[in-house]
């Protein structure tokens, strides 16, 4: 059977692929990501797989992309309609519960220390800053909230502890 049957090839082999890839980090971590293991996952050879997404790196900087992106979206839904302190202290708190509940951003805590491309990627810095409702011409401060929330995923504090600490020392520096 086809394994492109069913859709648009183009768009259902991408699809594919990243799922296989995200499945993949989930279980082996972003940097382990294998080209082979990710073609003989969804049955499709070495050169479909770089014909689709490009090499190791792109397929994990799509994957990590693709993270973000449901992560923003949990966190979009959570702050919609919030401003201000309230909008920043909730989009914190509920990036910390998603990304400790998504496979592939737990596996990147569990795994080797970040570097500074993950805090100084420019799709991040734009998630935050558009979660938190930071000013779009303030560089500092959507950087400054994604140090929050890894300081946060690094050295957790107990979970009751974490919303008051947010409020009183986090949120109240967006005023």
């Amino acid at each position: 059977m086809d394994w492109l049957a069913g859709g648009d090839r183009t768009e259902l082999a991408t699809e594919r692929i990243y799922a296989a890839a995200t499945e993949s980090a989930a279980l082996h971590g972003l940097d382990r990501l294998n080209i082979d293991h990710i073609a003989t996952t969804v049955g499709c050879s070495r050169a479909t797989v770089y014909r689709h997404v490009g090499g190791k790196r792109q397929l994990r900087d799509g994957v990590l992309a693709r993270s973000i992106a449901q992560i923003g979206a949990e966190v979009a839904a959570a702050v919609h309609g919030l401003e201000g302190e309230e909008r920043v202290a909730q989009a914190i708190l509920v990036a910390l519960e998603a990304v400790r509940a998504h496979p592939v951003a737990a596996g990147l805590l569990a795994g080797a220390p970040l570097g500074s491309s993950l805090i100084e990627s420019p799709r991040l810095a734009a998630t935050a800053t558009a979660l938190a409702g930071l000013p779009v011409d303030d560089a500092v401060a959507p950087e400054w909230v994604v140090r929050v929330v890894l300081a946060l995923l690094y050295w957790p504090m107990p979970r009751h502890d974490e919303e008051a600490v947010v409020r009183r020392f986090v949120a109240g520096g967006f005023a």
